[in-house]
């Protein structure tokens, strides 16, 4: 990688291998990961939620957040919660499964002083769930769930992507999830699953259309997390109970699914598309 094309905010040093007599340039983090950079996040109002941590977290490596959610009141509250004295978050209100709500939602961020007329990466965040047996799943179930979780992900993206690619790069990263990868265990029936699963397949054919115009495109399956996402109404002890099988023993926090979206929003993957990352205590290998 030439030393231009990577971030500002990375120094180099120039590594001799062991074995041959090759240099190798490396990145060195140095400062914030997002500095600069406009976020645009769904499914963000929730307290106890992955949507609102990664906000939190990309606020906290300078970037400015929009967080998309349905209730005004409340995504304007989550807003409010992380935006600091800055004001580096804004809250807007956006029914990803209306293609007008999306475009009005992006063209409001883009008018936002703060983004500065950019987006530099999308979180498809937002998602329903329902627990329902196969038999059980009626036509009103299926598009209640694929409705917002594959239906609101194209929306979103295809609102945002001709920013994006007047801009010649972007990073998208879809929030899927380990029960599209095992068929459920964890939330929702086989209609969850299937979006889920949706979303995967979808990532890898935005990689590859446009990856050549500078777009990445990359997804997050996390495991069991303490969210309020499930509403089962167990304890956080009782989900942690319930990974006590798993390599790490526990269930995840939203914040350990934040990170994950940070690297992959950042220039630390900059080589990265078309990949999923399984963030699960190791509760799913490959």
């Amino acid at each position: 990688m030439r030393v231009s094309q990577m971030s500002k905010f990375a120094q180099t040093s120039v590594l001799q291998s062991e074995d041959s007599n090759t240099a190798v340039v490396a990145p060195i983090l140095t400062g914030r990961l997002l500095e600069g950079r406009t976020v645009v996040i769904s499914g963000a109002a929730r307290a106890r939620g992955i949507g609102k941590a990664t906000a939190r977290l990309c606020v906290a490596h300078g970037a400015h957040v929009a967080l998309l959610d349905q209730d005004a009141a409340e995504v304007g509250q989550a807003a409010s919660d992380i935006a600091g004295a800055e004001g580096a978050a804004l809250g807007v209100a956006c029914d990803v499964t209306r293609m007008d709500a999306c475009v009005r939602a992006i063209a409001q961020v883009l008018e936002w002083a703060g983004s500065r007329g950019r987006i530099d990466a999308l979180v498809n965040n937002a998602a329903v769930t329902q627990k329902r047996g196969i038999a059980d799943i009626g036509a009103a179930d299926y598009d209640m769930v694929t409705d917002v979780v594959l239906r609101g992900t194209l929306q979103l993206t295809q609102a945002a992507l001709p920013t994006m690619r007047a801009q010649g790069r972007g990073s998208i990263v879809m929030v899927a999830s380990l029960s599209a990868q095992q068929g459920g265990g964890i939330f929702g029936g086989a209609h969850y699953c299937a979006a889920k699963a949706g979303v995967l397949g979808f990532t890898r054919a935005l990689a590859r259309e446009f990856g050549p115009e500078g777009i990445r495109a990359n997804a997050v399956a996390p495991g069991l997390v303490l969210t309020d996402f499930s509403r089962s109404g167990r304890t956080d002890e009782e989900k942690h109970e319930s990974g006590r099988s798993w390599p790490l023993a526990r269930a995840g926090h939203p914040d350990e699914i934040a990170s994950a979206c940070l690297f992959l929003m950042s220039d630390l993957s900059s080589y990265m598309t078309g990949a999923t990352l399984d963030v699960n205590g190791g509760a799913y290998m490959r």
